[in-house]
């Protein structure tokens, strides 16, 4: 029997009550013995829920505890470079929410703690999109099945932002969510993990909806677009286009991402569904290739890297740093009006 591992938990939103914490509990060995949230209220309510024995009020205590092996950070963006960095010098291994930072520096910060601490694993909470297929759409890629790849369609169209009465999201704030927009960094996380870096971006938004009260009634104004349109070339040539808004009722095109290559087309679409068509041919269905079709096991991932030395794979912080380089580089190039390379970022 290995010996328990045993959790801290900073932050308790939404993913963190709904897939962290029974995703541990569900783990053998693995102790919850800690929680610390925004008030020692909301995380007496979350250590009364699930039986957590502890509730903490400062994170330090978290970092500083004996009794505590591995840290998940559940806060928005603007903690984790604080939290991560804390945590790894307290010499805890890290489970951090995604989207990584709030900008590229920051992500830097949190890959050169982890570096430091080789020992420990440093992981990224994953965008869960792709689980079912993206073993297979990397195989197409790589055996020519597609062949050049030319252009990639992402499309990502909804009307969440037009309940003018709805209370402010953490997304909306700048000051949570950094140079984060919308979900464009989960969709930047699954090409990337498809079909490599990303090369250089021109990038356009709009601000619609430019201001929301918050829970306490308290108006604020609105910076983050909720209409981005990014043109991006890949550094394996190939070039895609984003689509992504949060104020359209009834788009006419259905959420996914396509790619166009020189031998075939894919269709992936929202809900993790694939149609593929060689060159001359019509989509048809295709399921995953046997054996690989996944599904969400991001906490059980993380102890089987502490346990076993697994590489973290989904997501682990270099990957976290490039996509954080699109995000930021996407800030600059519509903020500025040009298009700005990866490598100014």
């Amino acid at each position: 029997m290995p010996d328990p591992l045993r959790i801290g938990f900073i932050g308790a939103g939404a993913n963190t009550r709904t897939r962290h914490i029974p995703g541990f509990r569900a783990i053998p060995d693995v102790e919850l013995v800690a929680v610390c949230n925004r008030s020692r209220e909301s995380g007496q309510r979350v250590a009364d829920e699930f039986g957590i024995p502890r509730v903490e009020i400062d994170p330090a205590a978290i970092f500083a505890a004996d009794d505590i092996d591995a840290v998940c950070i559940g806060t928005w963006p603007y903690m984790h470079r604080e939290y991560t960095v804390g945590a790894l010098a307290g010499g805890k291994h890290v489970l951090c929410e995604a989207r990584m930072a709030t900008d590229a520096t920051e992500a830097r910060l949190m890959l050169a703690a982890s570096q430091a601490r080789p020992d420990l694993v440093a992981q990224i909470v994953p965008g869960p999109f792709d689980l079912r297929s993206w073993h297979t759409i990397r195989r197409l890629v790589a055996d020519g099945s597609l062949g050049d790849i030319r252009e990639v369609h992402v499309t990502q169209l909804g009307g969440g932002s037009l309940n003018l009465d709805a209370p402010l999201h953490w997304r909306e704030r700048a000051d949570y969510s950094g140079m984060n927009v919308m979900i464009f960094g989960i969709l930047v996380e699954v090409v990337t993990r498809w079909l490599g870096p990303t090369r250089r971006v021109l990038a356009d938004g709009a601000v619609f909806v430019r201001e929301r009260r918050d829970d306490g009634g308290q108006a604020h104004a609105i910076t983050v677009p909720d209409s981005l349109g990014v043109f991006a070339e890949l550094e394996r040539g190939g070039r895609v286009s984003y689509r992504v808004s949060t104020v359209l009722h009834a788009p006419r095109d259905a959420n996914g991402i396509s790619i166009y290559g020189s031998a075939g087309t894919l269709h992936w679409e929202t809900g993790d569904r694939m149609r593929f068509a060689k060159l001359g041919e019509e989509p048809a269905a295709l399921e995953p290739d046997p054996g690989t079709a996944g599904e969400w096991r991001v906490e059980q991932d993380f102890v089987d890297s502490i346990r076993d030395g697994k590489p973290v794979e989904l997501t682990n912080f270099a990957d976290g740093v490039h996509y954080m380089r699109v995000i930021e580089a996407t800030h600059r190039s519509r903020t500025e009006g040009r298009a700005v390379p990866l490598d100014e970022v």
